[in-house]
């Protein structure tokens, strides 16, 4: 069985193969592009942020949702910079072993 994030991606992919902007929300989100998509990133960031200060388990349990909201339309804007999830990981991957200051430093380079 694949992961949900590597369902998520096929599914992703096949909406914007569609191409109509019509089926579905993934697909109005694809035509509408990356200005509209990053406008959604940035509006569910800010949702996960104040669901994740909110008290108990309700707001541990918001939080999940908020983050998936914010992991979906990121993967909608890979999608539209034709950008893997398997790219991604390889830059994570290939942080492990360097502190969070050589990364961030060796970015300017």
């Amino acid at each position: 069985m694949s992961r949900p994030l590597d369902q998520l991606e096929a599914t992703i992919a096949a909406r914007k193969a569609a191409g109509d902007g019509e089926s579905s929300y993934t697909a109005k989100l694809l035509v509408a592009g990356v200005e509209k998509i990053g406008s959604k990133i940035t509006e569910e960031a800010a949702e996960v942020v104040e669901a994740a200060g909110e008290p108990g388990e309700e707001g541990r349990q918001h939080t999940i949702a908020e983050a998936g909201d914010v992991l979906y339309h990121l993967m909608v804007l890979l999608a539209a910079r034709d950008i893997a999830l398997s790219e991604v990981e390889q830059e994570l991957a290939r942080r492990f072993g360097m502190s969070g200051l050589e990364e961030k430093a060796s970015r300017g380079k």
